[in-house]
C-alpha cells in the first residue's frame, strides 16, 4: 500500500464498555463517541452500532464520517457474540433517569474495556408459538456482537501474540458476564452525547412525554418528526439539537453527532456531511470542494497533492493512490486509471493485467471486462455467472437456476435467465404433477433453439424420465407460431437440456391444469385449426394477460361468468369468442 495511514487525520475516539459494582449490584455503562448508527427497526426493536468494524486488518469506516485510524493491527480483531433476555420488558431506547444517574457518582470502576465495534439488537416483537396462548409479558431479546482490536505494543518478550490475543479474550469474556448480571438487573446504559440511555424500558418505568414518539423524533404540530440531517435528538431534553462546530450528521433520527476528521472543534454548527465540517465556514470549503481524480489529500478535500509517478486515483474526494503495482510507472503524474500504467503488454477485453506475471490473464468464469488495459474483471451480479472465462460483456452473465416441482392449477416453466439467452451445458427438470382428477394443458407461445447445432438443444415433455415413457412434446428448433396441446399423460417430466454451442432465447411455457370431466371439450378446442389459422387468435396465445383469463377459465369455468360479455368482447376478438362459445356452452349450462 502506498499510503499507509494520514498523520494529519485523528483517530476515532474509540467505544468503551465501563463496568462497575457498588453495594453488590453491577452496573454497565456503552460510550459511543463516534461512528454510531441507530435504525428503529419496527416499533418493538432496533440496531444500533458503534464503532467500526475491522475488514483484512483494517477498520473500514461505516461512510465517510471518519477516517480510519493510524493504528497498525497486526492480527484480526477478537470478536464474540452474546445472547441477553429482559423480562416484562420493551426494547425501547429511553434516557435514563434523574434519580438514576445521581447514585452513579458513588461508584469505584472496576472493569474498563476499549471496543473496536459493537452492533447490538434489541427485539421485543411478539413471535406466537404454536399450540401455546401467546404469554401477555414482554421479553426484550438482545444480541450483542462485539470486535476487540488487536494491539502491536503488547507484545513483549514475557507474552507473544497468542498469548496477548488469550489474554483480551479473557477480559472482553469477563466483561460479558458482568454485563449480563447488569442487564438483569436493569443496569445497563449507552452514553451518546453525555445522555444514558435505557437499552430496555418496563411498561411502570416508561417516562411519560416521552411515549408519545418514538426515539430519534419529537411532536411538531401533534404530529411525530424525525430529527434532521444535522442535528441528534437529545432524550435528556427531548428535541432536536443541531450538532456543535467539529461535528456533522448525515443520517436522519439519530442519537450523537459524528467528529470531523480534523476535529478542532472549529466550523459551523448543524454541518449535515463532511463537506460542511472544517475550521472556515461550509460555504468556503464547499467552494474549494473535493480532490479531483488524479489528486488525493488527508480528508478528500482541497488543498490536494497530485498522484505521484507510478500511481493512480480514478474516483474524486480521495484520501489515497493506487500503486500501479509491480514496479510498474504511470506516464505522468496525477494519473486517473490503471490504463495510464505503463505495462509490459496491453491486455484486451475479458482479460486483466496481472502486475507480478506481466501477463494478461482470462477473466475467470463469473466475471467480465468490457475495458481495454484494466487490472480487474468485474464480477457477474446477483446468482449469475458466464458460460465461460474471458467474458467481455454484463449481458454474458446469465442466471443458471432453472427446475422444479410445480403442482399448483396454473403455472408455467421457462428456460433459465429467460427472456436473455440462456446459459450454455445447462439440464433443467420439471415434475408437473397436477391435483386429484385432472389433467395439463401446455401452451407454447414461442420458442427459440437455434436449429445449427444439429439439436445441440432440446426440450422434451413425457411421462417420466425414462426415455420410452409416452412423450407429449420434444422439440430442437425455433418456432415463433404458438400451438397448444393436451400432455398424453397425467403426469409430466420436462427437461431441458443444452450444448455448449450457439444459444438463444429459449422459452416461456405456460400450463393450466383441467378437470378430467372436461377432456374431450379442450382437446376439441386445441385441436380445432381455426384456433391458430387467423393473427388474432395467435396473438392471444402469445399474449400474458389473455393467456391467464383464458387459463383462468380453463381451471375454474364457474371463472367464465367472471370476464363479463363486454369485458370479454374488449379482451378477445369476437371470432375467437364465438369457437370457444360454440364449445362451451354446453359444458357450462349447469353453472347458469
Amino acid at each position: 500500500e502506498m499510503v499507509k495511514c494520514l498523520p494529519n487525520a485523528k483517530p476515532a475516539p474509540k467505544a468503551q464498555l465501563v463496568c462497575s459494582k457498588t453495594g453488590g449490584i453491577e452496573s454497565c455503562f456503552l460510550s459511543c463517541p463516534s461512528n454510531t448508527l441507530f435504525v428503529p427497526d419496527s416499533e418493538n426493536s432496533y440496531t444500533l452500532s458503534c464503532g467500526v468494524p475491522m475488514q483484512h486488518g483494517k477498520a473500514q469506516p461505516r461512510r465517510n464520517s471518519t477516517l480510519p485510524s493510524c493504528s497498525d493491527s497486526l492480527a484480526p480483531p477478537i470478536k464474540q457474540k452474546a445472547r441477553f433476555k429482559i423480562k416484562d420488558a420493551k426494547c425501547h431506547l429511553r434516557p435514563r433517569s434523574k434519580e438514576k444517574t445521581k447514585d452513579s457518582g458513588k461508584q469505584a470502576i472496576s472493569d474498563n474495556c476499549q471496543v473496536t465495534f459493537v452492533n447490538l439488537k434489541c427485539d421485543s416483537s411478539k413471535k406466537k408459538r404454536r399450540g401455546r396462548k401467546s404469554p401477555s409479558k414482554e421479553v426484550s431479546h438482545i444480541t450483542a456482537e462485539f470486535e476487540v482490536e488487536m494491539k502491536s505494543e503488547e507484545v513483549s518478550d514475557t507474552c507473544n501474540i497468542d498469548c496477548v490475543r488469550k489474554r483480551m479474550e479473557q477480559k472482553l469474556q469477563t466483561a460479558i458476564k458482568t454485563l449480563r448480571k447488569s442487564i438483569n438487573k436493569q443496569q445497563f446504559y449507552i452514553q451518546f452525547s453525555g445522555t444514558e440511555y435505557e437499552v430496555a424500558q418496563k411498561p411502570a418505568k416508561a417516562t411519560e412525554g416521552h411515549e408519545a414518539c418514538s426515539t430519534g423524533q419529537v411532536l411538531q404540530d401533534g404530529k411525530c418528526v424525525t430529527c434532521s440531517t444535522g442535528t441528534f435528538y437529545s432524550g435528556e431534553q427531548n428535541q432536536c439539537i443541531p450538532c456543535s462546530p467539529g461535528t456533522f450528521q448525515d443520517t436522519e433520527g439519530q442519537l450523537t453527532c459524528e467528529p470531523c476528521p480534523s476535529n478542532d472543534g472549529q466550523g459551523v454548527a448543524g454541518a449535515r456531511n463532511v463537506s460542511e465540517c472544517g475550521g472556515k465556514s461550509n460555504l468556503i470549503i464547499k467552494a474549494l470542494g473535493q480532490c479531483s481524480p488524479g489528486h488525493y489529500s488527508s480528508d478528500g478535500f482541497k488543498p490536494c497533492t497530485v498522484c505521484p509517478l507510478g500511481t493512480y486515483q480514478p474516483e474524486p474526494g480521495r484520501t489515497l493512490c493506487f500503486p500501479c503495482g509491480g514496479g510498474l510507472v504511470t506516464k505522468y503524474e496525477g494519473a486517473v486509471s490503471f490504463q495510464d500504467c505503463e505495462t509490459k503488454v496491453h491486455c484486451s477485453p475479458g482479460h486483466y493485467y496481472n502486475s507480478t506475471t506481466h501477463r494478461c490473464i482470462r477473466c475467470p468464469v463469473g466475471t467480465y471486462q468490457p475495458e481495454f488495459g484494466q487490472n480487474y474483471c468485474i464480477t457477474c451480479p446477483g446468482n449469475t455467472s458466464t458460460d465461460f472465462d474471458g467474458s467481455t460483456n454484463v449481458t454474458h452473465c446469465k442466471n443458471q437456476h432453472c427446475g422444479g416441482e410445480l403442482g399448483d392449477y396454473t403455472g408455467y416453466i421457462e428456460s433459465p435467465n429467460y427472456p436473455g439467452d440462456y446459459p450454455a451445458n445447462v439440464e433443467c427438470i420439471w415434475n408437473i404433477n397436477p391435483p386429484p382428477k385432472r389433467r395439463i394443458l401446455i401452451v407454447v407461445p414461442e420458442i427459440f433453439l437455434p436449429i445449427e447445432d444439429e439439436c445441440g438443444d432440446v426440450l422434451v415433455m413425457r411421462k417420466s424420465a425414462s426415455p420410452t415413457s409416452i412423450t407429449t412434446y420434444e422439440t430442437c428448433q425455433t418456432y415463433e407460431r404458438p400451438i397448444a396441446f393436451t400432455s398424453r399423460s397425467r403426469k409430466l417430466w420436462i427437461q431441458f437440456k443444452s450444448n455448449e454451442g450457439n444459444s438463444g432465447k429459449g422459452f416461456q411455457v405456460p400450463y393450466v391444469t383441467y378437470d378430467e370431466d372436461y377432456q374431450q371439450l379442450i382437446e376439441d378446442i386445441v385441436r380445432d385449426g381455426r384456433l391458430y389459422a387467423s393473427e388474432n387468435h395467435q396473438e392471444i396465445l402469445k399474449d400474458k394477460k389473455l393467456i391467464k383469463a383464458l387459463f383462468d377459465v380453463l381451471a375454474h369455468p364457474q371463472n367464465y361468468f367472471k370476464y363479463t360479455a363486454q369485458e370479454s368482447k374488449e379482451m378477445f376478438p369476437r371470432s375467437f369468442i364465438k369457437l370457444l362459445r360454440s364449445k362451451v356452452s354446453r359444458f357450462l349450462r349447469p353453472y347458469k
